[in-house]
């Protein structure tokens, strides 16, 4: 009887993971990756109805917190603080008067992976709005930065030659890229709200 009770009650816990799970599945049908495939493969191929089969039950229903902290971990909310502007190449702007210090955003990051190696020679240069200012190398890609307004590069961040990972970490902080005095104060009507930006990451 005792075994009667815990294998119903297994089966109430799962019919609460496959409602759950249909929110997740829903979230993540843009970013579907293997583990998630495997995830939903492990739970539609396992049906309990025997009293055989509870083990392997148990076992796997165990797996699945395991796989989903995973999930959750990997494809975690990204972060858009409000008082920055943004650019569709995923750069953040943040404007004080004249001047503005530029980076890259924490879903640039993330998608980049391990950021190894940060090249900005364009110090003292004046640059047009999206010519390139520099370049990101992380493990597997190399992408250029664009200037998302026009302006002159007054100052590199002296801490991205040492530590580039400094991007990974703290990309609104520590990681900043570069600060420019602003040429043409039109071309900020051309960034985004932090709310559109979170609807084209979405």
């Amino acid at each position: 009887m005792i075994f009667e009770k815990n294998f119903f009650l297994k089966l109430k816990i799962l019919k609460f993971w496959t409602i759950f799970e249909k929110k997740i599945f829903v979230f993540f049908q843009k970013k579907l990756s293997k583990i998630i495939v495997f995830y939903i493969f492990l739970h539609r191929n396992i049906i309990v109805k025997k009293k055989t089969n509870f083990f392997f039950f148990n076992f796997f229903l165990k797996k699945k917190k395991l796989i989903l902290k995973i999930i959750l971990l990997k494809y975690k909310k990204m972060s858009v603080p409000k008082n920055l502007k943004y650019t569709k190449d995923h750069e953040w702007v943040l404007i004080d008067g004249d001047n503005a210090t530029i980076g890259i955003t924490d879903f640039a990051q993330k998608e980049l992976g391990d950021i190894v190696f940060i090249e900005i020679e364009t110090e003292g240069e004046k640059l047009e709005e999206k010519e390139a200012f520099g370049t990101i190398e992380a493990v597997k890609t190399v992408s250029d930065m664009f200037m998302p307004i026009s302006g002159e590069v007054i100052e590199v961040n002296p801490l991205l030659e040492e530590d580039p990972s400094i991007v990974n970490n703290d990309p609104y902080n520590k990681g900043w890229m570069i600060k420019i005095t602003i040429s043409n104060k039109n071309e900020l009507e051309n960034l985004i709200s932090p709310e559109e930006y979170e609807e084209l990451t979405a």
